[in-house]
């Protein structure tokens, strides 16, 4: 119950849905002579964050805090050494980013942008760590196959062995996997990879289980140009995906907080 009550608040917290709520409650309350004004005032307020919201440079503001927690793992050199905190993780655990389940399409295709990001990441870390297992998390929708296991194909297609496969297919959310993690790697030390805007909550929920991580950040959506652009003030979609994002985050730390579970 509580899980679910949590997927409902979030979803009306997020960007679009309050802006739109705003905009609809505000042209509502202007045809009423008497509400005219709070009306206004609510059309005006929806419509001002729908445009921070998609605009470049407040998406990015919002989301740099989060993607700038933790470092990336570099490129790794077939030459050099692999860096010692990275060489003494025994798992390589890559967190679920969602999937589609269009028929025909190979198990990469049907991945999310963050989940494939993902996914490459932790085939890469598993060809610097040979002796490493990889554990692959996410439940199903109740349709079709559970996310786990179409990580684990495209794993598979990647060129990773399947016997250092391990499927999580029963975690709900990032506070289950971090209790299922526990309960396989013990007191190993952990690779967990997952996106860079998802990193500080997931880590803080690992750790708080009692797991031994390595934070490896992927999928960052922050990016920016080195030299000045006028476009990086414009407006657009992905943008608004952005905000989306971060507020998610946001409101999903505080929420985990709150409860002392980071």
């Amino acid at each position: 119950m509580l899980f679910w009550l949590k997927k409902t608040a979030s979803f009306w917290l997020m960007p679009l849905p309050v802006c739109l709520t705003l905009m609809v409650a505000g042209l509502i309350l202007i045809r009423n002579e008497r509400r005219r004004r709070l009306g206004r005032i609510l059309l005006t307020t929806g419509l001002a964050l729908l445009l921070a919201f998609s605009n470049k440079a407040v998406s990015r503001w919002l989301i740099a805090p989060l993607e700038s927690v933790y470092p990336p793992i570099p490129e790794l050199a077939q030459t050099s050494p692999v860096p010692a905190e990275l060489a003494a993780c025994r798992f390589v655990v890559v967190l679920g980013g969602g999937h589609g389940d269009m028929p025909g399409l190979a198990a990469t295709n049907k991945l999310s942008t963050s989940g494939l990001g993902r996914l490459v990441e932790g085939v890469r870390l598993a060809r610097a760590l040979p002796d490493a297992t990889i554990i692959v998390s996410g439940p199903s929708d109740g349709h079709g196959e559970t996310h786990a296991r179409v990580l684990a194909r495209a794993a598979e297609s990647l060129g990773l062995e399947a016997r250092r496969l391990r499927l999580i297919e029963t975690a709900r959310d990032t506070e289950d996997e971090a209790q299922a993690v526990k309960a396989i790697a013990g007191d190993g030390k952990v690779a967990l990879v997952t996106s860079a805007w998802h990193m500080p909550r997931a880590a803080g929920l690992f750790r708080k289980a009692g797991v031994a991580v390595l934070p490896c950040p992927v999928d960052y959506r922050g990016k920016s140009n080195p030299e000045f652009r006028w476009t990086d003030y414009s407006w657009d979609s992905d943008s608004l995906d952005r905000s989306t994002f971060a507020v998610r985050e946001f409101i999903g730390y505080v929420w985990v907080w709150l409860r002392g579970k980071v």
